[in-house]
């Protein structure tokens, strides 16, 4: 029997469950196929010119590659001209893309980091899109890209899709449309996302943790003490060994634990206190948020589940834990209890 492709898994979430409508799911599929081009890009390396500095800085001030410049106006100019949208967010731009008025406007809102993990482009890591769809609120002023920007300002509960793609040694499509968490791998000779996994789940227990040891001076007392548990091993507390793994791509470092089990850290520390975290709560935190709940896991900042947060900005950072479940609430009860 034939695998269902991303097409066949979205026509069926639709006709047979009703869990998503035709445009979203059109839109779903127009955001896969600019995922692909992205792997195409990407997969050129040197060979397409697109390594280093693209010589610009994002909104956040962070030095743009030229791959981030690329991946984002591929997601763009995908994105527009289908009907199913009525505004885009980006991580690399400081406003929201409206729909021109020479296409039809659609009801949804899209947000993506088109190219997460970029500091690892140039030497052949794991990288990957994230990207979150929101409903656009009725009656919303759409008339200029500032204006626009309240209509996104809505909790990651409100999310009706989710997902992230993984550009490694095969290009990989990690979906949630509010039906659990399904996968689909690039077949470059057909051409389509095609299902590899059904229904992926994370473990409630662990042995393995993500975080960047480099920041360790710098966080609060409750990660401190976490950490410093894990690291006494059996010996410790929580009587037994765990295994440290730091990509230093988001993507890379999460898809490992929805495949496998594991936690997730960018906890808040003192370099970042001022900034609100170091990563975007409406471009990474809350997609990424959504499929590790609907994975039967956990998302915290510490002190509050993630999707709960009311935004104030479209740029707005946050701390971010995630992952199995019984460590994320291990770690929530320490700060509460701080």
């Amino acid at each position: 029997m034939a695998r269902r492709t991303l097409a066949h898994y979205l026509i069926e979430e639709q006709r047979n469950k009703g869990v998503i409508n035709a445009d979203l799911r059109l839109l779903i599929e127009v955001v896969s196929r600019a995922c692909r081009a992205i792997s195409v890009a990407i997969s050129k390396g040197g060979l397409g010119g697109i390594l280093g500095e693209a010589g610009s800085d994002n909104i956040q001030g962070e030095a743009q590659k030229k791959l981030d410049v690329l991946s984002n106006d591929i997601l763009l100019e995908a994105n527009e001209w289908g009907g199913h949208l009525a505004a885009m967010a980006s991580e690399e731009m400081d406003l929201p893309h409206t729909i021109p008025h020479r296409y039809p406007q659609g009801e949804y809102l899209l947000l993506f980091d088109p190219l997460d993990g970029s500091s690892n482009i140039d030497v052949n890591v794991s990288i990957g899109t994230i990207f979150s769809v929101l409903k656009c609120p009725e009656g919303a002023d759409l008339t200029t890209p500032k204006a626009a920007e309240a209509a996104f300002l809505q909790p990651g509960t409100q999310q009706v899709a989710a997902g992230y793609a993984v550009y490694g040694p095969s290009t990989l499509l990690v979906l949630s449309v509010g039906d659990g968490v399904v996968s689909f791998t690039l077949d470059r000779e057909q051409g389509s996302f095609v299902q590899t996994s059904d229904q992926l789940r994370i473990p409630a227990e662990t042995s393995e943790f993500s975080i960047n040891m480099a920041n360790q001076r710098f966080w609060e007392a409750p990660i401190q003490r976490y950490v410093n548990d894990l690291q006494q091993g059996k010996e410790g507390p929580l009587g037994k060994d765990y295994n440290m793994r730091w990509v230093g791509s988001m993507v890379a470092d999460v898809h490992r634990i929805v495949t496998r089990g594991g936690i997730f850290m960018y906890p808040m520390d003192g370099k970042m206190r001022s900034k609100g975290g170091k990563l975007r709560l409406m471009y990474e935190a809350n997609p990424m948020a959504m499929i590790v709940e609907q994975a039967g896991g956990a998302a915290s900042t510490g002190y509050e589940r993630i999707m709960e947060i009311v935004p104030a900005t479209i740029h707005q950072r946050c701390a971010v834990i995630m992952g199995s479940k019984n460590e994320v609430d291990r770690i929530t009860a320490a700060h509460t209890a701080q």
